[in-house]
């Protein structure tokens, strides 16, 4: 099947209500806002003055000049922080900081270095237009102005929008709960002692840092040989704790893949089976319960792959927004790849300033090295050679 209806059907089948909990905006960072936050006031709450100086009328002052400046009675001072009522008199002034209050009835701040700093009365240099330095009252944000929408990944700017409307506390999104088994009696932890015929596992670790820069939560990882109970034992205690299940390996049609047949023991509804693309044409979509099972291919590269194109859009869902979502592009290719591919094809690739190049080296599934050097896979086309200077669609990597 497509990519895209394997997706469709992926999405369709999963629940999108997702839960809240209310947090503190220091700990909101990165977090996705569970609703639309509206400003209960006006920032500024009241006109301020934009500079240190005189609150004036600036009718009054409009024939202001050094040779002839215009006195001003000085009604009182007002610095951030303070606040006065001033029954406002014609050829009146305020002192005032930057920041304070301009009263009601002044409607312009004269610069002090424009004065002659007059205490009891100020001699005025120059005139000035109204709403000169001032800040009116709502010029930030006027009440009842969206601040935040429902969906949104949580910025250090959001969170300064939200503190200066006085909120302690946001509703966020609940992190989904994820878990990952790699299968194969062949893969050993880091740290231990290889056996003969043994690998190390990289791939659950690179699809559990992927999921962890995102701000997702893993409810565990773990390494099963390919045994059918031990296997169903462990993905029934994985979907206990988890909302997905990331499978790795086992997925194929050999003599140890196991996975299809104790998803289908264990009564789980089959989303798709087989993907038409490559790498990782074998992978497969179930629901046990309310856990969604995602089971990809156990070669490296194939896996990485899949994860990139399935569990983002899942994760996008769940979370309720988009920011979880790959970024899409065309660019302009540098290079040739001569290999006409008869499925639609992942290409490894490194984009830069509108342009994507292949790295070099082993392009097989088993092969991860030169992942390093990537940040984007190629989206090819069956049937499709690439020469230097065509265009192509490029999707960049999540959670690297």
């Amino acid at each position: 099947m497509e990519a895209e209806g394997c997706e469709k059907l992926l999405l369709e089948a999963v629940n999108g209500d997702s839960r809240k909990e209310r947090i503190s905006i220091d700990d909101a960072w990165g977090r996705v806002c569970a609703e639309t936050v509206y400003a209960p006031f006006m920032v500024p709450p009241f006109p301020k003055s934009a500079m240190d100086g005189y609150a004036v009328k600036a009718e009054e002052i409009k024939n202001a000049a050094r040779e002839c400046p215009v006195k001003l009675t000085v009604a009182g001072e007002l610095c951030a922080g303070d606040f006065a009522l001033y029954d406002r008199k014609p050829m009146t002034a305020v002192r005032v900081m930057t920041g304070a209050p301009v009263p009601e009835g002044f409607d312009a701040v004269v610069r002090q270095e424009d004065t002659d700093y007059g205490q009891e009365t100020v001699s005025v240099y120059r005139p000035v237009a109204p709403y000169t330095n001032y800040c009116k009252a709502g010029e930030d944000i006027t009440e009842g102005q969206c601040v935040v929408e429902k969906g949104a990944r949580l910025t250090s700017v959001h969170i300064g929008l939200l503190a200066s409307m006085g909120f302690a506390y946001v509703e966020a999104v609940k992190p989904f709960q994820t878990a990952v088994i790699a299968t194969g009696s062949e893969l050993c932890a880091p740290g231990e002692k290889l056996g003969p015929g043994q690998i190390y596992d990289s791939i659950s670790h690179m699809l559990c840092s992927s999921i962890r820069r995102e701000g997702l939560a893993l409810s565990g990882a773990w390494i099963c040989a390919d045994e059918e109970e031990l296997f169903l034992s462990r993905l029934r205690e994985a979907c206990s704790k988890a909302d997905v299940v990331i499978t790795v390996g086992g997925v194929s049609v050999g003599k140890k893949d196991i996975v299809p047949l104790v998803l289908k023991k264990l009564g789980a509804r089959e989303i798709f089976r087989g993907v038409d693309i490559q790498p990782g044409t074998p992978t497969m979509a179930s629901i046990l319960g309310d856990t969604v099972i995602l089971s990809l291919s156990g070669n490296p590269y194939a896996a990485l792959a899949h994860f990139q194109l399935f569990f983002w859009p899942l994760a996008a869902k769940l979370m309720g927004s988009r920011d979880f979502l790959p970024r899409r592009e065309t660019a302009v290719f540098s290079g040739e790849y001569a290999k006409v591919n008869k499925r639609r094809r992942l290409l490894r690739a490194l984009a830069a300033e509108g342009h994507v190049e292949l790295p070099s080296g082993i392009h097989a599934s088993s092969v991860i090295h030169n992942l390093a050097d990537c940040n984007c896979f190629i989206d090819l086309e069956a049937g499709r050679c690439l020469h230097q200077g065509d265009t192509v669609k490029i999707r960049y990597f999540k959670g690297e």
